[in-house]
């Protein structure tokens, strides 16, 4: 039998390793939640960003009737607002933004039922596109940016790893 010293110190092992085994699980936590906090702000629009992709990729081969119809809009039923003509006169050679080569994907924020995304040139104003989530059809966008206060989570991280 042993003395009461020896069960005393096996008890402070029992209780140090426990002890280290709930930090390690309490960080592991922490860094499993900064990492998915991570990854959701890069990943939440990304769907809505790649239809804004294909859009400007059309826009380089010179499909202007394939990507007005991304804007919900055909020859057969045209936009009320936004005929065909209007359309190749801001997206075709002779607009203010010729060159959809040189175009990149900005910023792009939730904005209730769609996302905003900023369409970068390297001359000139940014233009904000407006993407609805449900049906993916693209428009321009009725704001600059989401109105409101928000967190720009999404923008911080680009910031920091330089996307």
């Amino acid at each position: 039998m042993g003395s009461y010293l020896e069960a005393y110190g096996s008890q402070e092992a029992l209780r140090a390793r426990r002890l280290r085994l709930i930090k390690i699980i309490s960080l592991a936590s922490l860094l499993a939640l900064l990492l998915s906090a991570v990854l959701y702000s890069s990943f939440r629009n990304f769907s809505e960003e790649n239809q804004v992709k294909a859009f400007l990729r059309l826009l380089r081969a010179q499909q202007f009737q394939d990507a007005y119809r991304m804007w919900g809009c055909t020859e057969e039923t045209p936009c009320p607002n936004y005929p065909f003509p209007k359309f190749r006169e801001d997206w075709g050679p002779g607009s203010q933004h010729p060159d959809a080569l040189s175009a990149k994907i900005g910023d792009s924020e939730s904005c209730g039922s769609g996302v905003l995304v900023q369409v970068v040139y390297p001359h000139g104003d940014p233009v904000a596109l407006w993407v609805e989530r449900s049906t993916m059809i693209i428009g321009f966008s009725p704001f600059d940016t989401c109105p409101g206060r928000h967190w720009h989570i999404g923008a911080f991280f680009k910031s920091l790893f330089g996307k």
